[in-house]
């Protein structure tokens, strides 16, 4: 592949990934309540915070739309280009994308979430099924543990360089693994960058959790 047409088609891959994910699922579901979700709680649109203020629907609904704004871009680029390693890069770049315009989504003023459900659509869409498996249960044994969501997000960010690790260290040539690893590594940085609140909060111990134990809820009735 020239190196014209692969920049060409990386910075289209790049653009065409941001504008579907600035497709804000969670803020949609929120003006169906006639509310901002970033108003409310965290003032994340993502996931977890549809979940803490509308309930349970609401917050599946954000998370589809999320999981699929990312799903699809990346399955027509399977479509349209189907060799490895350039499907698995450019796949990288789309996802990336995507990620950037539901972290900040320019109709918005930039303020969207903080992209854990589309990386993880970028996981579904390009890892490893191993990966995929494994880094599913992690995750839920992290967050059941923990009751931190955040936890078991920042676990989340480095599914993506691992799999590439992984997989991709065949593809040395031309400095294509590099390239996979440093776009790959972008996604970790963008998540703890998105998370940089939580964990000051999780230093702190104030961090919130998921649900709450029936020790903790009757600690709290009996300090009101």
């Amino acid at each position: 592949m020239q190196i014209t047409n692969f920049w060409l088609l990386a910075l289209l891959c790049l653009v065409a990934g941001y504008f579907c994910g600035c497709i804000s699922t969670g803020y949609f579901v929120g003006r169906f309540y006639h509310t901002d979700i970033r108003t409310l709680g965290s003032g994340n649109a993502g996931t977890t915070n549809v979940l803490r203020n509308f309930g349970r629907l609401p917050a599946l609904i954000t998370f589809l739309g999320d999981i699929f704004k990312a799903i699809f871009p990346i399955l027509l680029i399977r479509f349209l280009i189907p060799t490895e390693p350039f499907f698995y890069l450019f796949g990288l770049y789309c996802g990336l994308g995507v990620v950037l315009g539901h972290n900040y989504p320019f109709y918005l003023g930039f303020k969207g979430g903080k992209g854990i459900a589309v990386t993880s659509a970028v996981i579904l869409s390009t890892a490893h099924p191993v990966i995929i498996l494994i880094g599913l249960v992690i995750f839920l044994v992290v967050v059941v543990i923990t009751r931190y969501v955040s936890v078991g997000s920042l676990i989340v960010a480095w599914y993506v360089p691992v799999n590439t690790v992984l997989y991709y260290q065949k593809f040395k040539e031309n400095n294509l693994f590099l390239h996979m690893l440093v776009i790959s590594l972008l996604f970790t940085v963008l998540a703890y960058f998105q998370h940089r609140q939580n964990i000051v909060r999780l230093i702190h111990g104030n961090e919130n959790k998921l649900f709450r134990t029936k020790k903790e809820k009757e600690a709290e009735e009996h300090e009101n």
